[in-house]
């Protein structure tokens, strides 16, 4: 009994101090780069077999046993760590360099960034999510260097411009090949939903872009859409709401008073200078020609004083006790001051080894800032992947898009154009009709009565029977588009070692199609405007394109030691075609939008275009010990557009990359993350030839006939283009060089690249006899060149904890040179533009300022006398106040081309909060500022002026910069006083988020749910107000949709 006692307590003993020498920690595992928990981390005593894993918030509570200190934390993707264990930890994990190294879709395949030989750069989903962006473009600006976007316009739902590191030709096409989950894309913009982008890759040089040939000449958007991933459903719900007003500030206008007294003036000085009558008799003159120059005395507003008696003739001015009995603002009643947005996207994602999908619906309602514009989008999309056996895997992408545009009619500089109408029409012309007092009249209903100039004594010029706010309403304008997408492939091969020589091969055979189809109407109204006298207009327009491309792809990849080769060869064929059809009538039968009971003809026409491309193609990568890659591509295209004789073009790039870090030197260098060097060099080609309304022609080397042109009942044409056989491609050599590294645990990236384009044998008009009745033909003759820096910096001055901030500088510099034109015109003069060889495409060509007569006020111009080349005389300039003669001696004064251009971001997050903030610049360059130009130089007094002529010569002895006001004066046609500084600074886009605690959504049911803020356009910053400097790349600016400034609150849950 005494020895099973004491076997007791010494068997007690040994279990208690066994469990005394264990000890519990307990700790919280992070990512290093974002501090966000990590879920699943793998945590192991080192020595032992114990261990566990994170759980959602990433914590662990693990026991150690006695003499065991030692944890070590591990995740796929992040480097392994070993610590001390102590209760209560944190430990932060790295993200690992060589596993994340960023992935970009290239042409046909994708490639790791750091050992791509060519010029790529890739905008993530998380980036594109970060701003409420309603088309996909948008999510380009200020992330990519070396892209310039243009604002063209605030309508919803219209597309900008792209220009990649400069301009590509001067009569083909500038604008990027979008590509589409590997297939060109031929549908607008605005049908994509950004919701179902997980990234857009942009491709700048030829070894990233050769191997699209024809079309790759002006760079390559790649647009990858999202795909389904191993696991169970997640559903994603996304909704915001916002509103919009003008982003950009009004033009500084005139008052009522300051136009009388400018007309006034205006009216005295044509009397004077032009007449040639005396001071006093010019004053008299001008005063008795008040109400005829103003609309009579039904549009004087100053109801204590007729027109004749308006002018004090004491002072010369408007008298100071004139009251004004109406001073309505036409801008504010056309426009919206808060126009109102939602948008809602539905996702569902997820599937097994075998098979994955994702399915996603889009609702977007954008009001536009003009009362009846707007724009609705509808979107689904299905992307199912199967892996059907290990050697044959199949993959189906679907997208539907249906759109409605509600717009009005803002081209030009006519009356029609509300935008110009509504700014810029005179500040005496009421909305409404007044009575004799000035006060509105009424209707049957108590509604005030629009103004269409029908009263006794009518509105001058353009204005009469016409109102800004009638036309929007009683004007109607719609675009309906339809537009459906498939991509579907196949692949055979495996990877499987067990193939023998067959692993690495595979056959992909993918195909595409898009289909778009565009209904558009326009109805003028019968009663007022200008097609009144027609009895009303109405329109229809149907434009539908259908393309499809079919591509089969063989691969070849394999290792062999150190050397990895990856082959491909394969086939391409493209198919494109647009049908057009419109028809419109007038005389119509109000209340009825159709044609059939209008009475007269105006209009019908129908065409269609097609065009084709059939490709071959191959590349090659090689790279040794991933330390040196070497790339080739070769794609020859016969392209429908030239004679068949001139079919092929061929197109090839060479490339290379030295991961200098690989180095066995930099070993010891552990400071120094990645560095690479890499250059390029290649040929792409251009087909994309525009004609002279700036749509893509077809049949270039064809003899084009012009119809309608009847001999009474009989039908005519004419020939509008001649036969050129010899037409053939555009040609691109492009060469790129760069060095981009990672510094410092990745607290610092850079990159530097320098561009030189020359494109060569440009399609110009080759002059000829004027006898021959034809102005020239289409030949290949023109060179121009384009080189220039893109450098980019992201630097994270502060990762501590929860804490992580960073900061991207980018920077970007073209310079562009017409090197060749024809022999017989070396210049090329486009209204305020000249084409010019050793000068900047579309350099300005303008008359020079020297200043204003102080005796007379006239306007002085530099001239100067020509040689027998029609250049000047050195030594031969002198001051004149002749505008014929400084219409005679214009002066190159640049070009819209910057002299840098790009970006400032910053993102910032603790815990769960995030934000970033956008900002955009551009330094340099030029804008012709027509619309200001125009509001100082008002040739008659429907229109108003600009603040800047009260700065006007009054009388002899003024020292100004801004010449007599004269009605109907003449002035040189172009004045570089109108050329204005482009430089800007835009805040594009702040956006506050909240992301709420994993643990709380855990309890809720839900994975993640974030709420968020967000403005966009928020300021503009340039050397004149109203001015948008990024309207257009060529440097001018219209009456049009101005862009919008947003507010958006939203949330995203995910289940």
């Amino acid at each position: 009994m005494k020895k099973r006692l004491t076997l007791f307590f010494v068997s007690l003993f040994l279990c208690v101090g066994a469990a005394l020498a264990q000890t519990k920690v307990s700790g919280t595992v992070l990512s290093q780069e974002d501090g966000q928990p990590i879920i699943g981390a793998a945590v192991k005593v080192v020595g032992t077999s114990t261990g566990m894993l994170t759980d959602v918030n990433g914590r662990f509570n693990v026991a150690l046993p006695a003499g065991k200190d030692q944890l070590e934390i591990s995740y796929l993707g992040f480097e392994s760590k070993t610590v001390k264990a102590k209760n209560g930890m944190r430990v932060f994990l790295k993200a690992d360099a060589q596993m994340v190294d960023e992935v970009v879709v290239v042409a046909y395949g994708t490639a790791k960034k750091s050992s791509f030989t060519g010029s790529a750069q890739n905008v993530n989903s998380e980036k594109l999510e970060l701003r409420p962006i309603t088309n996909v473009t948008k999510g380009l600006e200020g992330n990519v260097s070396g892209v310039q976007m243009s604002s063209a316009s605030g309508q919803p739902g219209s597309d900008p411009a792209i220009r990649i590191r400069g301009f590509g030709s001067i009569n083909a096409s500038s604008s990027p090949l979008y590509v589409v989950d590997g297939i060109p894309y031929d549908g607008a913009l605005s049908s994509l939903n950004p919701a179902d982008i997980e990234s857009m890759t942009v491709l700048k040089d030829a070894s990233a872009g050769a191997l699209y040939g024809a079309r790759g000449a002006n760079g390559v958007i790649m647009i990858t859409t999202k795909k389904g991933k191993e696991g169970k459903a997640q559903v994603t719900w996304r909704s915001t709401a916002g509103w919009s007003s003008r982003a950009l500030p009004r033009y500084s206008l005139v008052n009522q008073k300051d136009f009388v007294q400018l007309t006034y003036e205006g009216l005295r000085n044509e009397a004077i200078f032009s007449n040639g009558m005396s001071w006093d008799e010019g004053e008299a003159y001008a005063r008795s020609q008040m109400s005829a120059n103003l609309g009579g005395e039904a549009y004087n507003p100053f109801k204590n004083y007729t027109w004749d008696q308006i002018i004090d003739p004491s002072t010369g001015q408007v008298r100071t006790d004139a009251q004004a009995a109406w001073n309505e603002d036409w801008l504010d009643a056309v426009k919206r001051n808060s126009a109102f947005r939602h948008e809602h996207q539905f996702n569902v994602n997820g599937g097994t080894e075998k098979t994955k999908y994702m399915m996603s619906l889009g609702y977007l309602n954008e009001e536009g800032l003009l009362k009846t514009t707007a724009f609705q989008r509808y979107n689904a999309r299905v992307n199912v992947d199967s892996k059907i056996t290990d050697w044959f895997s199949a993959n189906l992408n679907t997208s539907l898009t249906h759109s409605i545009s509600n717009f009005s009619d803002y081209d030009g500089t006519s009356t029609s154009n509300v935008w110009y109408s509504a700014q810029f029409v005179s500040p005496l012309f009421p909305m409404y009709v007044k009575d004799a007092n000035g006060n509105s009249v009424l209707d049957e209903n108590g509604n005030p009565q629009l103004d269409y100039g029908d009263n006794a004594t009518k509105r001058p010029g353009s204005y009469n029977d016409y109102n800004p706010l009638g036309g929007l309403l009683d004007d109607k304008a719609e675009n309906k588009r339809d537009a459906a997408g498939v991509r579907a492939g196949i692949v055979l091969g495996t990877d499987d070692a067990k193939a023998g020589w067959l692993q690495g091969l595979k056959l992909a055979v993918n195909f595409g199609l898009d289909y778009n189809s565009r209904y558009r109407m326009r109805y003028m109204n019968m009663h007022h405007g200008n097609q009144a006298t027609a009895g009303g207009l109405l329109q229809k327009y149907n434009y539908r394109t259908q393309s499809y491309t079919f591509n089969q792809l063989l691969t070849w990849n394999r290792s062999f030691g150190k050397h990895n080769v990856d082959l491909m060869a394969g086939h391409e064929f493209y198919a494109y075609k647009m049908e057009y059809l419109t028809a419109g009538k007038t005389n119509l039968v109000e209340g009825i939008y159709e044609l059939a009971p209008a009475a007269n003809m105006y209009e019908a026409d129908s065409y269609t275009d097609n065009y084709r491309i059939n490709s071959f193609l191959s590349r090659a990568n090689y790279n040794y010990d991933d330390k040196y890659y070497f790339s080739a591509s070769l794609r020859a295209d016969a392209s429908s557009r030239f004679f068949k004789e001139n079919w092929t073009g061929t197109f090839w790039s060479l490339g290379a990359n030295w991961r200098i870090s690989k180095e066995q030197f930099m070993k010891d260098i552990t400071w120094v993350d990645n560095l690479s060097f890499k250059v390029s060099y290649g040929e792409q080609g251009n087909d994309d030839i525009l004609d002279s309304d700036g749509y893509s022609s077809y049949y270039l080397w064809q003899s084009l006939y012009s119809l309608g042109w009847n001999n009474g009942n009989n039908i005519g044409a004419v020939v509008s283009t001649l036969e050129t056989k010899d037409l053939s491609w555009e040609k691109n050599k492009n060469f790129n060089i760069g060095l981009e590294g990672a510094l410092f645990d990745n607290l610092l990236r850079f990159s530097v690249e320098y561009y030189n384009k020359k494109t060569t044998d440009m399609l110009l008009e080759y002059p000829m006899a004027l006898s021959t009745g034809f102005s020239g033909y289409n030949a290949n003759v023109g060179d121009m060149r384009n080189t220039g820096l893109e450098a980019e910096l992201t630097i994270a001055p502060f990762r501590r904890g929860d804490f992580r901030w960073d900061i991207t500088l980018m920077g970007s510099t073209v310079s562009n040179k017409v090197l060749k034109l024809t022999e017989e015109s070396p210049q090329i003069v486009s209204g305020v533009r000249v084409y010019k060889e050793g000068l900047p495409i579309r350099t300005y060509y303008v008359s020079k300022s020297a200043g204003v007569d102080p005796a007379t006020g006239a306007q002085l111009y530099w001239a100067y006398e020509k040689d027998e080349n029609g250049d000047m005389k050195p030594g031969t300039e002198y001051i004149t106040s002749d505008y014929s003669v400084a219409n005679a001696c214009k002066y190159y004064m640049g070009s819209r081309i910057p002299d840098l251009y790009g970006s400032l971001s910053t993102n910032l997050s603790y815990k769960g909060i995030d934000l970033s903030v956008l900002t955009t610049y551009s330094i340099g360059g030029k804008i012709y500022e027509s619309l200001y130009s125009g509001a100082m130089n008002i040739a008659y007094a429907t229109d108003t002026w600009h603040t800047n002529s009260l700065r006007r010569w009054q009388q002899p002895g003024d020292i100004t910069d801004v010449p007599r006001i004269e009605i109907n004066g003449k002035r040189a046609s172009y004045l570089d006083r109108y050329l204005v500084d482009a430089s800007y600074f835009a805040i594009k886009n702040i956006t506050l988020g909240y992301t709420l605690p994993k643990a709380w959504m855990t309890k809720a049911g839900l994975s993640n749910v974030r709420v968020f803020a967000s403005v966009d356009n928020l300021a503009l910053f340039t050397h004149l107000d109203g001015m948008d400097p990024q309207y257009n790349f060529s440097g001018g600016v219209d009456y049009s949709y101005v862009p919008n400034k947003t507010w958006t609150v939203g949330f995203e849950v995910k289940f």
